[in-house]
């Protein structure tokens, strides 16, 4: 997981800014091109070259050529499934504290963009076991991962299978640091995560709506093992700053998800009740079926959208991996076959 410096080399994944400010990024390959309508560059000019260069496209077309941060190649990057944005991703990390050394479980791998951000924080001597019940978005994942480090890495660990069942035949009983929960339905795995936690463990939530966000609250709550849990959102609003011109973008990334954390307590301890104003804290088996996955709505892709994104993502790695181009080739015409299949 070493930093990469120096020049351009083939299986580098690179970002390449145009004239307006659109950004491109592609993998560099032997006999590679990239196109738009301005021109042509072909990958082998920009194989040598520094980070940080500038590269002409045509007679009038500039095109500035770096390597992206992983915040840019998350954002690039094919998706199986939602992705957990870098301003949430840096929000989990902080709030949770993860730190180099510890044992972290995420559920609910998705596209792999949290991952990414764990094994970053968790350096080499950490663990990271991500576990994910749809086998299609682990092989996005897996990919994903392949592509940004070069290589699977050896500290990271990916089961296929649902959390409540894994867990407890993965890591023994007070062994892990920090649960990271992406799901539909965190509140499910609030035994799981509490039996294998540390005392003083944190168990952090990455909900999308109010209503789970309550009912994932409410249930750490009594459960009775955690402390009193906190809720937060994060937005981000840039700015436009150019000389006296200085005021918000009129875009900002607003609403994408909620986070919830709590800590393990220490077993046979008590947390005394806070003092808090009434309010609706108990609710009936009306209010919880509107909480059920059924009922908050789950975004589906097809099968076929699936298995075209696992194909896009395999190439993806293969390309970052095998530079050289035999298995780039075999990967992309096996893809090709593949969708033709399907047609």
């Amino acid at each position: 997981m070493s930093a990469q410096r120096g020049p351009f080399v083939y299986g580098d994944r690179v970002q390449l800014t145009g004239p307006r400010g659109k950004r491109y990024s592609i993998t560099l390959v032997p006999e590679g091109e990239f196109h738009t309508h301005w021109g042509m560059i072909p990958h082998s000019d920009i194989v040598g070259c520094d980070d940080a260069s500038v590269l002409q496209m045509g007679e009038r077309a500039e095109f500035f050529a770096i390597r992206p941060l992983l915040s840019d190649f998350v954002m690039a990057m094919p998706r199986g499934a939602a992705i957990v944005y870098p301003k949430d991703a840096a929000q989990i990390l902080s709030l949770a504290d993860i730190a180099p050394g510890m044992r972290v479980v995420e559920a609910g791998v998705g596209s792999g963009a949290l991952t990414l951000h764990l094994l970053r924080a968790l350096g080499d001597s950490g663990q990271l076991h991500s576990i994910e019940r749809r086998e299609e978005f682990g092989e996005v994942a897996s990919a994903n991962v392949a592509a940004f480090y070069g290589e699977q890495p050896a500290n990271w660990q990916l089961s296929i299978g649902d959390f409540q069942d894994v867990l407890p035949t993965a890591a023994e009983q007070g062994s892990v640091d920090r649960v990271v929960l992406d799901m539909l339905a965190p509140w499910e795995c609030i035994d799981a995560a509490a039996d294998a936690l540390v005392p003083g463990g944190v168990i952090i939530g990455y909900i999308a709506t109010v209503t789970q966000m309550s009912r994932f609250v409410e249930a750490l709550r009594a459960s009775g093992r955690f402390t009193h849990p906190n809720a937060s959102e994060t937005m981000v609003r840039g700015w436009h700053v150019e000389g006296l011109a200085v005021r918000p973008d009129h875009r900002m990334v607003g609403h994408t998800g909620f986070l919830v954390t709590a800590r393990k307590l220490s077993d046979g301890v008590v947390l005394p009740e806070l003092k808090r104003r009434a309010s609706k804290s108990d609710y009936t088996d009306e209010d919880v079926a509107a909480w059920t996955p059924d009922m908050v709505g789950q975004m589906v892709k097809s099968e076929r959208a699936l298995r075209k994104k696992v194909r896009e993502a395999q190439k993806f790695a293969a390309d970052r991996l095998n530079p050289g181009g035999t298995a780039t080739n075999s990967a992309a015409q096996q893809a090709a076959q593949e969708e033709t299949n399907e047609r």
